[in-house]
């Protein structure tokens, strides 16, 4: 059972590490797509209608971009932002929210 169990975390992380995204990247990409609405941070949105992305989760940021840029989402504002991402835009950008400080859940 420990080595099945070994075997699992062995395979497991490794993918879990790399579709993390790099933040710094994030952060650059959200300064020119998402500041405007959502903050630099994403933090703080201009208005009441538009999400807080600050400590949102990595998972949950990736699903809803990539559901944007190929229609499962709709909004135009979104579908034009999102569609002019890559997988990497996206991955980093979700990073980077997902990285910031927030009141949307306790912080680990």
């Amino acid at each position: 059972m420990r080595r099945l169990l070994a075997l699992s975390l062995a395979v497991a992380i490794p993918f879990a590490a790399g579709a993390a995204g790099n933040p710094e990247s994030g952060k650059a990409k959200a300064a020119q797509v998402c500041a405007a609405c959502h903050g630099p941070e994403g933090d703080k949105p201009s208005a009441p209608d538009q999400p807080i992305l600050a400590g949102q989760h990595y998972d949950y940021l990736v699903r809803a971009l990539t559901d944007y840029k190929i229609g499962r989402r709709t909004n135009p504002i979104m579908k034009g932002f999102a569609g002019q991402l890559s997988k990497q835009d996206i991955e980093d950008l979700a990073a980077w929210f997902s990285s910031q400080k927030s009141n949307l859940h306790d912080q680990r």
